[in-house]
């Protein structure tokens, strides 16, 4: 095969393997589409911070049934935010306990509701259990 065709040959698989993976990750964006405009959006890291510490603070103080509520007031972000957290249950099987934190979290008039369940050893800290 001449040289011309060889190279010829050569872009046309690295230009079609480049749009394949372009639009690969193309779609892999577009599958997270449905995120946009939703509360969870508009959060910066400040509000996680500030979310997952009363969410601590809730799982260390609040019985089975108790709500609190949360807001992004001094987190610096020009949206405002806000939370109801309602611990739904609490499991214990020896030192370790562990629970779920209903978390309704809502901004620019949309509304989102997430369940995690985290675990701890004794006194220890909580940690995030992954769902399988």
């Amino acid at each position: 095969m001449p040289m011309r065709n060889r190279t010829v040959l050569h872009l046309t698989r690295l230009t079609i393997g480049a749009l394949l993976a372009a639009g690969s990750l193309a779609a892999q964006a577009a599958n997270l589409g449905f995120l946009n405009e939703t509360p969870i959006s508009y959060m910066k890291q400040r509000d996680i911070d500030s979310l997952k510490a009363a969410a601590f603070d809730a799982l260390d103080k609040k019985q089975d049934g108790d709500t609190t509520t949360w807001t992004n007031t001094g987190t610096g972000n020009g949206v405002k935010l806000d939370a109801q957290m309602t611990i739904e249950d609490t499991a214990k099987d020896g030192a370790n306990t562990c629970r779920t934190v209903r978390v309704v979290l809502n901004g620019k008039g949309q509304s989102m509701s997430l369940a995690p369940r985290f675990c701890r050893q004794g006194g220890g800290r909580w940690i995030l259990q992954k769902r399988h």
